[in-house]
């Protein structure tokens, strides 16, 4: 005899695990490096590199990818866009002017287009190929 969890036990674990990963993946990317670095001219630039950020990008895009095609769009989304603005808010909460706000709110309001934006790319190719084999 199978035992299954309840439903309003499984239902949260997609999304939990989807903001771990996120927060994973932040710590991975973008967690490690955290000083400015001084050109010769003074000005300051960083911490992060372009290719960082990039590189957190497209290790995300598997995971969602893999949620939605799962019919997990909450996940992939809500739990994506959890973890990174839970990650980039513990990142930067020690900024001493405050407008640290500013980019988690950022972070958080591009994470959540571009997961929901994903998701819906790969919700409708998932029901054209349902519809092209029946």
């Amino acid at each position: 005899m199978e035992q299954r969890l309840p439903a309003s036990v499984r239902r949260p674990v997609p999304v939990l695990v989807l903001a771990g990963v996120s927060l994973a993946l932040w710590a991975a990317w973008l967690g490690w490096d955290q000083h400015r670095d001084v050109r010769s001219d003074g000005s300051t630039t960083g911490p992060y590199e372009a290719w960082q950020v990039i590189g957190l990008v497209f290790t995300l895009f598997v995971p969602v990818c893999w949620a939605a095609s799962r019919r997990h769009f909450a996940a992939a989304v809500l739990g994506t866009t959890t973890g990174l603005t839970v990650a980039a808010y513990a990142d930067w909460s020690d900024d001493a002017s405050g407008l640290f706000m500013v980019g988690v709110g950022m972070v958080m309001t591009g994470s959540l287009a571009a997961t929901a934006a994903v998701s819906a790319v790969i919700s409708s190719a998932g029901r054209q190929g349902r519809r092209s084999r029946a």
